[in-house]
């Protein structure tokens, strides 16, 4: 927040939305005192793009011609995309792919209350972006505490900025967020700020016995991600729970490269195996954020998928191989009972996604919390209840 803007009457910088984020519990009241003096304002470039959360639209507030939205946009629970397409976007409209925000405060508080830094601790912040999320550690644990890398240089240089205004201190790396920061190794905490397929090996290296790495993690089968609190044992594993689900921006490196539709399905149906179903739902994946969902894409590998909505009415899921050219089309019709099924390619992949959501019914339909992740030198196996019950793969 600017002088200016003080001057001005916009608003004062302190809680903002803090008293809400503690009533539904994302913020634990020991940081209340820490987001009341490191509002996301101090943080915010002056052109931001506000996500609004009814139409899914991305819209451009600028602090220059409108600084009452721009404010009201800061203190908003709502994500700011602050990059598109890794810079190479400008312009008033929204990029192509969105490459650097500053996340919604009920993420931010959520993940730093799963964090539970302690005083004394060093932590690891993976992903600068703004500097937010290092300023809110930095003010917390004091100076000499935080490290965060952030792999784009502009965007550092921003938030080196930022971190300066506010007044706080944080060492600050332009490098590859993947291998972490050797040279201030060993960390009690690491905490990563954007989504990846793969738990990198550095930041439990990195990690002392005990420590906790918080990674937002998830599958190729949906964007969605899941918070996975891992515990480092003495051996250079970590395992833990999941704590909630999230949608991040994803790794600049595991991105998924989403596949074209003409190279799976060059005419429809082109001699795909047919069926009708009738004990299928149109909302069978549970929506956007349902949990059966995040749960298909841990059991089922190598596999993406879409949801189309058309103008008559008809709900067609989308599925592709990432390892085959198969693909599968269940489409619901309005006013039908029951769904057509199309698949094609090496793999049956509706049957897949069944079975993994037959799994899921058959242990009562499991909560999110009941998943986990374990890293260890065979790779990351996510579970139900424990290690000892991986969840099955099918393929």
């Amino acid at each position: 927040m600017t002088d200016g803007l003080r001057a001005e009457g916009v608003g004062r910088p302190g809680f903002g939305s803090g008293r809400s984020l503690l009533s539904t519990g994302s913020l634990s009241p020991d940081w209340a005192g820490t987001f009341g003096a490191v509002p996301r304002s101090l943080f915010a470039p002056p052109r931001v793009w506000a996500y609004d959360m009814a139409t899914g639209r991305s819209v451009l507030v600028d602090r220059d011609e409108d600084p009452v939205a721009w404010w009201a946009a800061t203190e908003a629970d709502v994500p700011l995309v602050t990059q598109w397409d890794d810079g190479g976007h400008g312009g008033v409209e929204p990029g192509r792919v969105p490459t650097s925000s500053l996340s919604m405060p009920s993420v931010v508080a959520s993940m730093l209350r799963d964090l539970d830094v302690r005083p004394g601790q060093r932590v690891l912040d993976v992903g600068t972006g703004c500097g937010w999320n290092a300023g809110l550690l930095a003010h917390r644990l004091g100076a000499g505490r935080v490290v965060s890398v952030e792999c784009d240089r502009e965007v550092a240089a921003l938030a080196a900025a930022h971190l300066k205004r506010a007044g706080l201190e944080a060492e600050l790396v332009v490098g590859d967020g993947g291998v972490g920061r050797p040279g201030g190794s060993p960390y009690d905490r690491v905490v990563v700020t954007y989504g990846v397929r793969e738990v990198s090996r550095a930041w439990i290296a990195q990690s002392r016995p005990g420590g906790v790495v918080l990674v937002p993690w998830g599958t190729d089968f949906s964007p969605l991600d899941a918070v996975a609190r891992l515990e480092v044992r003495p051996d250079g594993t970590a395992e833990g729970r999941f704590t909630g689900l999230v949608e991040f921006m994803k790794s600049r490196d595991q991105r998924l490269a989403f596949p074209e539709h003409a190279a799976y399905v060059p005419e429809f149906p082109d001699g795909a195996d047919t069926r009708h179903r009738t004990v299928l739902a149109a909302d069978a994946l549970g929506g956007r954020w349902g949990v059966q969902r995040f749960v298909v894409g841990l059991a089922v590998p190598d596999v993406t998928h879409l949801v189309h909505r058309q103008e008559d009415g008809t709900t067609v899921v989308w599925c592709y191989g990432l390892s085959d050219r198969s693909w599968a089309a269940v489409a619901w019709r309005a006013g039908q009972q029951g769904a057509t099924v199309y698949q094609a390619g090496p793999r049956r992949l509706w049957q897949l996604v069944e079975r993994a959501l037959a799994w899921w019914d058959g242990r009562g339909c499991p909560e999110l919390t009941r998943f986990g992740l374990a890293v260890g030198p065979d790779g990351t196996v996510p579970w139900l209840d424990g290690p000892a019950c991986p969840v099955p793969q099918y393929r």
